[in-house]
């Protein structure tokens, strides 16, 4: 189920019964207990600095819808960065959407390959047309884009006979689903500089969510646990080799950075 439907049908039933708000915050509060009982992290993952990703003068993020159920500018920003900074030749997606993550990545020359469930299967699942309609509306007939329409738990990865630099996790964000397409992901690296990045590691950027977070360190390979980060002012994780300097995160600290951010419709 799409999160824009999620959303909604959750919405509709907290007006309806107020006290499921409190069952949604005590889900967290458990998936905080799990995460401090087996991996000990109260606060998240560490946390390095965006400002490391970004490349002199700035990155530009086109296109950006400011649209529900979408990534934060950041979250763009720091995809389309690593994908200049490492040298990115072969980029893989989880959940495609509108299309806006794999349409910037795809504008630094990347080879991009994007998974989303086929239209057939979301009908099923009863998700609105319009909803499914708008899938790929920015990354369609981009000549680097394949996209595939099947179910990242059941898709033959080994047909697509690559390996990839970057890989970006957007799909089903219950803790099950994570560490099964945090399994795949790390069975596609191409090398040691490969990169993984995790959507909704947070529900701010300055707020982990524990459930997404159990799916990641669920399906990590224990040695490499030690390279896992948030990226601070995004909802992102990040799996790096690359060494940074970490600090756990504290909210509510006054502001070490400010952004720009022109505003232009196109």
């Amino acid at each position: 189920m799409g999160k824009i439907t999620k959303a909604l049908r959750a919405l509709g039933q907290i007006v309806k019964r107020p006290y499921l708000l409190n069952l949604i915050l005590d889900s967290e509060e458990v998936w905080k207990d799990y995460v401090v009982k087996h991996y000990n992290l109260t606060d998240g993952l560490p946390c390095i600095d965006f400002h490391q990703f970004l490349p002199a003068g700035g990155m530009e993020v086109k296109p950006f819808a400011f649209l529900d159920g979408g990534s934060l500018p950041t979250d763009l920003a720091l995809l389309k960065s690593l994908s200049l900074r490492n040298n990115v030749r072969d980029y893989m997606e989880i959940g495609t959407w509108r299309g806006e993550s794999v349409a910037n990545v795809a504008a630094t020359g990347a080879h991009c390959v994007t998974i989303n469930l086929p239209d057939e299967e979301m009908r099923k699942m009863g998700m609105p047309e319009d909803y499914i309609r708008i899938h790929r509306h920015f990354s369609e007939n981009t000549p680097n884009i394949l996209h595939v329409q099947a179910h990242s738990h059941h898709f033959d990865f080994n047909s697509l006979n690559k390996k990839f630099d970057l890989i970006f996790i957007d799909g089903d964000h219950h803790s099950d689903s994570i560490t099964k397409d945090t399994r795949t992901a790390f069975s596609l690296l191409k090398d040691e500089n490969s990169v993984i990045v995790w959507h909704d590691y947070a529900l701010s950027p300055e707020t982990p969510r524990f459930e997404v977070l159990s799916g990641i360190l669920n399906g990590c390979p224990e040695e490499h646990r030690k390279h896992l980060y948030h990226v601070s002012n995004t909802l992102c994780a990040i799996f790096t080799r690359e060494r940074f300097e970490a600090k756990a995160l504290q909210p509510n600290r006054k502001p070490e950075k400010v952004f720009k951010i022109i505003v232009e419709s196109i």
